[in-house]
């Protein structure tokens, strides 16, 4: 079972990885400039199904390729979600309260899998040769 705080914790411990807080205290985590993961902001493509607010409590992670975000959504146990907004884009969403559906290792994996789409590739390489191919 985990938290945002175990998502701040294992984001930021990824190598060269940073963070930003919104006005709004939303977390985005980057590495060299680019994003991998973040807490959205209410949208119009995110809304509850039942009472048609707009969510507040979406994170985006970023994914190696369509075919790895076409696996997580189907899932099983119905954790990640896209939008329309997200069509075309290797990344998914899932509500906050969902990470407590995650063991911290599923989160680890989540968060390196985000982050290594975004390293640049030799600092990638670097962190797989120390942890071994089965983090990818």
């Amino acid at each position: 079972m985990t938290t945002i705080a175990d998502l701040d914790e294992l984001a930021l411990a990824m190598p060269q990885a940073t963070k930003e807080v919104s006005d709004d205290g939303r977390p985005a985590y980057f590495v060299h400039g680019k994003l991998f993961c973040f807490h959205r902001g209410r949208r119009a493509d995110a809304v509850d199904p039942e009472t048609g607010e707009r969510l507040e409590d979406v994170l985006m992670f970023r994914v190696a390729d369509l075919d790895v975000k076409e696996l997580m959504l189907a899932d099983d146990r119905g954790i990640f979600f896209t939008t329309p907004h997200f069509n075309g884009y290797a990344a998914v969403l899932m509500h906050i309260p969902d990470l407590a559906r995650l063991d911290r290792e599923e989160l680890g994996d989540l968060v390196a899998e985000a982050w290594l789409t975004r390293a640049q590739k030799r600092v990638a390489k670097a962190w797989l040769d120390e942890h071994g191919p089965g983090e990818e």
